[in-house]
Parts: structure tokens; C-alpha cells; sequence
């Protein structure tokens, strides 16, 4: 549970360097380096320290990465435009912590009791009040059905991408090995969501599509992306994949969907973005919900 409150921080402080990054060097260059910047320090340490790629969970976390980070990001970065950035949010938070507990029983036969469903669904609906969209604050692009198809696709590879750690650890686990540790298990996720993000910018190319330029170039804005990738992917995915090794996904997701709350005060107090009175509310109830979790079996 503490990995997990962890992997909140870290993703929280990730979403200020993130809008700063795409602002500063555009949308491909962002996203590409902060992936290969996760993957050279994640490797370093575990080609130096770690397994590397000795573990029989090595394959399953490559399609992990693939199916989280890969196929879930791009989906998720499909729907930003066409549902606006809070019912994306809203979509990708709320579903993929059912999603994972459900395929989890199925999958794995891992169940949760009636208080720790009670509460992640507590959690969910501080979340879904705070980001929930409304007429004073309406999403910011013109809604697309299509954005919905997006949406549920990121959040069917987040929730995905969780359950298919937790064999992969299970996997390690059958074969006589010790729990991998987190920065490995992120190494590896992320080699295989950093090789499905750059086939899918090479399609692009390929087909001409064009992509955001950089709205504010700035020649140093390489350090917005390191930045990013060292709060997001090397220690926000680290804290991730090591509550995934001990706690099931239908626990750790919950209060990583809370991320867009605890990032209201970093976002207001660095880019002066004032939080919503509901927003406040939400957080402070979302929150609750997380403590409340930690407290039940």
C-alpha cells in the first residue's frame, strides 16, 4: 500500500513535467525520450544490480509494457483530443480498477473482500466527482464517439497491463525466484511500451499523419522530459510494479487513479491552475477512501 501511495506522488509531480515537456519540444519528442531516458537509467541498474533479462517474468513483463504502456498510452493520447483531457482522465481512472479486479479473479483467482470493494469504489467516485465534467465546466474540444472507444481501449490496457504484471511475478514466483525487484520489472515494461510507441510514430510517418509541433520551443526543453521520465517511468512505474508484486491490482489501481488529484496542488501552485470547489471536495473524499483502504483486509 505504501508502494502504491508512492506511485501516486510520483505520477502526480510526472503530469506537471509532462505538460511542460510537450509544450517545450512537441508531442513525439516528449514521449519517445522520456521512454528511452526511463529505459538506459532502469537498464543500468538492472544489467549492474538486478537480473537483467534472467527472469522467467521477463516475457510476461515485456507484454505488460506492451499492452499498458504501449497500446494504452497510444489509445489514451487518441482520445485527449477528442474527449477533452478530463472525461479522458475520468474514463482511463474509473475503468481500468474494475477492469483489472475483474480479469484478476478470472485470470488469477484473486478476490477481494466486501470491505476493499467498498472502498475502491468509494475511491472511484471521489475521483469520477472531482474530474466529472459539468456545464460550468464543460470539456474543452467538441465530444466524439469515437474519443469513447479510445477511452475505454486505454483503460481496457491499463487494467490489462496490471494483471499481466501480477502473473508475470507469479511467474518468478513458481519458477524459485525471489519477488523481482520493482526497477527491474519497470525496465523490462517499459522496453515493451517504448517499442510499440516507436512503431506506432513510425506508421505515422509513414502515412503522413502530422503531429503537434512544440506550441513554446525551447532548445533545453530536453530537461522537461528527463524530468519527466524520472518522476513517471523510472520511479513512479518502479513504486508501480512493486505494489503490484505484493498487492492485487483491484487495490493498487484505486489509488493510483487518484494521481489527477494529488496533482491539483503541484498544477496550482507551479502553473497557477485553481482547483474547482467539487474538485476539492472529490480529492478530499478520494483520499479518505485511500486511507480507509490501507486500514482493511
Amino acid at each position: 500500500m505504501f508502494a502504491a501511495c508512492l506511485t501516486t506522488l510520483f505520477f502526480a509531480t510526472s503530469i506537471v513535467f509532462a505538460n511542460r515537456s510537450v509544450r517545450a519540444c512537441g508531442a513525439r519528442t516528449a514521449n519517445i525520450g522520456r521512454l528511452v531516458v526511463a529505459a538506459i537509467v532502469l537498464g543500468a541498474y538492472a544489467h549492474l544490480f538486478g537480473t537483467g533479462f534472467a527472469s522467467a517474468s521477463t516475457s510476461w513483463l515485456f507484454v505488460s509494457g506492451m499492452v499498458g504502456m504501449g497500446i494504452g498510452d497510444i489509445a489514451m493520447f487518441a482520445a485527449l483530443p477528442r474527449l477533452g483531457s478530463r472525461l479522458t482522465v475520468l474514463m482511463v481512472q474509473c475503468l481500468a480498477a474494475p477492469i483489472a479486479a475483474l480479469a484478476e479473479w478470472l485470470w488469477l483467482g484473486t478476490s477481494l473482500t466486501a470491505p476493499q470493494l467498498g472502498w475502491s469504489a468509494f475511491i472511484l467516485g471521489g475521483v469520477a466527482l472531482a474530474l466529472m465534467p459539468s456545464r460550468s465546466n464543460p470539456p474543452r474540444v467538441p465530444v466524439r464517439p469515437i474519443g469513447f472507444v479510445f477511452g475505454f481501449v486505454a483503460a481496457l490496457g491499463q487494467g490489462l497491463g496490471a494483471v499481466i504484471s501480477r502473473q508475470g511475478n507469479f511467474v518468478a514466483l513458481a519458477a524459485g525466484e525471489p519477488a523481482i525487484n520493482g526497477i527491474t520489472a519497470a525496465y523490462h515494461r517499459i522496453l515493451g511500451g517504448l517499442g510499440l510507441v516507436v512503431l506506432y510514430f513510425v506508421v505515422l510517418a509513414l502515412l503522413r499523419r502530422p503531429l503537434a509541433p512544440a506550441s513554446q520551443p525551447d532548445p533545453r526543453g530536453w530537461r522537461w522530459y528527463v524530468a519527466h521520465a524520472l518522476a513517471g517511468p523510472v520511479l513512479g512505474v518502479s513504486c508501480y510494479q512493486w505494489a503490484l508484486a505484493h498487492t492485487p491490482s483491484g487495490i493498487v489501481l484505486p489509488i493510483v487513479a487518484t494521481t489527477p488529484l494529488v496533482a491539483i496542488p503541484f498544477t496550482y501552485w507551479l502553473e497557477g491552475d485553481r482547483p474547482s470547489r467539487r474538485s476539492v471536495v472529490g480529492g478530499i473524499l478520494a483520499v479518505a477512501g485511500c486511507v480507509a483502504l490501507t486500514l482493511v483486509r
